[in-house]
């Protein structure tokens, strides 16, 4: 293949992944100059490949909305990880697709696979286990899905219908902030017009959701991740936890991660700049319905701590301590 042939298709793969893309982009990507890029996108139209021209400080060039690109060609690489990106999605609840649109798609992929690449993969599965079994996951419906990324891309409020754990159902307005998947379950995060107050909801409990008109400003901080793993930290439960930890903080979230515990500096000794990786007091506060997963978790983590409270965790923490200690006394004598 001539090398302006190669430039012409790569082009149109640089197109046709989405988006406007700029006349200084594709020059730089194709290694050209701006007026034989002009050239390429001429010939492309002359294939009845509808480009067209976007105006303005960033226009450029993009495929018209809606054309239906020739049947798409993958590599043996490409192939091969679109396939596993589906199988892993698929088993650890990564992908917004329903079942059968995974599976579907796989089987069209693997028919025109060649034989020596649709052994290599069978290969590799035979080889793969997860470390975690499928279980049951909480798959959004792809409608609700794209219309709250929208909502969240253009700053734009969501109606929905909501049911929660309880199966009580609402009608609440949102003004979303970002979407986050996490343990296999898909999240959005944002302003509760109803409550007044950030809440997350689970995109799954979510249906017949669709953009208002307006729009609104997120706060600067936002962070979506950040503040459904502090939600979960800071959820209604039985128990309220307060400990001081003596160790690092890299340490202890590796025992106690955001999404369970909150990590504070502790007052008493402040933690400043770089003295942060040093082992100092740490306060952290967690909540839980059940209390006896947490002297474990205290021994694992082989640093000085204090328990603030509840009293019931101490006795369980020095319950814990004797059966270890007797645990050891028998092997002495055994």
């Amino acid at each position: 293949m001539s090398r302006p042939a190669a430039r012409v298709l790569t082009l149109l793969e640089l197109l046709q992944s989405g988006g406007t893309r700029t006349v200084a982009e594709l020059a730089e990507r194709l290694g050209v100059e701006g007026r034989t890029v002009r050239r390429y996108v001429g010939r492309l139209i002359d294939l009845d490949v509808p480009v067209e021209s976007v105006r303005g400080r960033y226009g450029g060039y993009r495929i018209a909305p809606g054309y239906r690109l020739p049947p798409l060609m993958l590599g043996d690489d490409e192939a091969l990880a679109v396939l596993l990106g589906l199988i892993a999605g698929r088993r650890t609840g990564l992908t917004a697709a329903g079942r059968t649109a995974s599976e579907t798609a796989s089987a069209k992929i693997r028919r025109v696979l060649p034989r020596h690449v649709a052994r290599r993969l069978d290969t590799l599965l035979e080889s793969l286990a997860f470390t975690e079994q499928p279980g049951e996951r909480a798959t959004p419906d792809a409608g609700v899905l794209l219309t709250v990324a929208d909502a969240v891309r253009h700053h734009r409020p969501v109606s929905m219908r909501y049911t929660d754990g309880d199966g009580r159902r609402s009608e609440r307005t949102l003004h979303a902030y970002g979407i986050v998947s996490h343990a296999g379950r898909w999240y959005v995060t944002g302003r509760d017009d109803d409550s007044g107050e950030d809440r997350t909801f689970r995109l799954d409990r979510i249906a017949d959701a669709r953009t208002l008109p307006g729009s609104f400003e997120p706060p600067e901080d936002v962070a979506p991740a950040e503040r459904v793993l502090t939600g979960f930290a800071t959820a209604a439960y039985r128990h309220e936890v307060t400990l001081r930890v003596h160790g690092t903080k890299k340490r202890i979230r590796a025992h106690l991660p955001a999404s369970v515990a909150l990590l504070e500096e502790d007052e008493e000794e402040p933690v400043v700049g770089a003295v942060r990786e040093r082992e100092v007091w740490w306060r952290v506060r967690l909540r839980a319905e059940r209390l006896d997963w947490l002297p474990p978790v205290l021994a694992a983590l082989d640093r000085p701590f204090v328990v603030e409270g509840p009293d019931e965790l101490r006795d369980l923490v020095a319950a814990f301590a004797e059966r270890l200690g007797s645990y050891a006394r028998a092997s002495r004598t055994a």
